[in-house]
């Protein structure tokens, strides 16, 4: 049975008026509202409904872990993340409020590159790589961290001021320090081509940062080839069954594509330990083994190395043919 979405004029909580459905998922919507106590300040109203959760017969223990899980929300303050300024439940819904993002996401971005047939230069990928990363470094870094768990180009906000905005909390998961595992009431399972192969086991999957360093990954993948990677499970069945990024893009760097499939790594611990660790990977170009961990990918070093000098492989094959021909000659005659 379909859920009734919020009609726009719905005014929440005496101070929010929803003007528009902007997003809907599994586990609830998204709408565009209107600040009646601060004239001018727009608004994204994410609403989580119990019962597509799995919480119909026990909304107590929902509502319990929703305002403990909300209220850290609330307390994160960087710039590129959505600030949660409000909490609230009505109607047997519940409601995070968020600033507002204008822009557009990066799949959009993704689909004109796409239609005008042109790959995004990579300098500006990675310079959205690099607000990514330090979001996700603060993320990782509160206590108890915090890992996203569904980063994906249409969750990533480029605003007309040039900045990148991480702006959907829906799958976050907070890590405690004695192992046990408390996942939002907003979680869910990622977008397939961004997961990695521990996050398809839903709850009773093992997460961690390592997660949001795969889905990470996978997003740049998807920005500087224009093609979503293949998934995981797909990876895991078929291997080699995802191209390799610069046999697609052939102007991606070589640091950049190796830094990339390390991040892809299937087992999490072939994968860089941190963000700081990706991050310097992707921008330390000649810093390819860090202190005491060896980043495995899925490509060979010597199929990198014979991609780079092709023509020198083919100038030695021509002498090598001359050479017979010669030797044969010399026998024959």
């Amino acid at each position: 049975m379909s859920t009734p979405r919020l009609l726009p004029g719905t005014i929440l909580r005496e101070r929010y008026r929803i003007l528009e459905l902007i997003g809907q998922g599994g586990m609830g919507a998204v709408y565009k509202a209107t600040d009646l106590r601060l004239e001018g300040r727009m608004c994204a109203v994410k609403e989580i409904l119990p019962h597509l959760m799995g919480y119909e017969d026990d909304t107590s223990a929902y509502q319990e872990q929703f305002y403990n899980e909300a209220s850290t929300l609330a307390r994160l303050d960087h710039p590129n993340l959505p600030k949660v300024s409000d909490y609230f439940s009505e109607n047997s819904r519940e409601y995070l409020l968020m600033d507002f993002v204008p822009g557009h996401d990066l799949g959009e971005i993704i689909a004109l590159a796409k239609s005008r047939q042109e790959f995004l230069p990579e300098e500006q990928v990675l310079a959205w790589m690099q607000q990514l990363c330090d979001a996700l470094a603060y993320l990782h870094t509160r206590q108890p961290p915090i890992v996203h768990r569904d980063i994906k180009p249409s969750n990533i906000k480029l605003t007309p001021s040039g900045h990148i905005k991480l702006v959907d909390f829906g799958l976050v998961k907070l890590l405690l320090a004695d192992e046990s595992r408390t996942v939002t009431v907003v979680q869910g399972r990622g977008t397939a081509q961004y997961t990695p192969l521990e996050q398809y086991g839903g709850d009773t999957g093992h997460t961690d940062v390592r997660t949001d360093i795969y889905a990470l990954g996978a997003t740049l993948y998807h920005l500087l080839t224009l093609k979503p990677p293949a998934d995981a499970r797909q990876r895991f069945l078929r291997p080699g069954s995802m191209p390799l990024p610069r046999t697609i893009n052939p102007a991606i760097s070589p640091s950049t594509e190796r830094a990339l499939l390390a991040a892809m790594a299937m087992h999490p611990d072939d994968r860089p330990p941190s963000i700081e660790d990706f991050c310097d990977l992707l921008f330390s170009p000649h810093e390819i083994v860090t202190t005491g961990t060896t980043f495995t990918v899925d490509e060979p070093s010597w199929v990198d190395a014979l991609r780079n000098n092709i023509l020198l492989l083919l100038l030695a094959m021509i002498l090598l043919a001359t050479a017979f021909y010669i030797s044969l000659n010399a026998m024959l005659a």
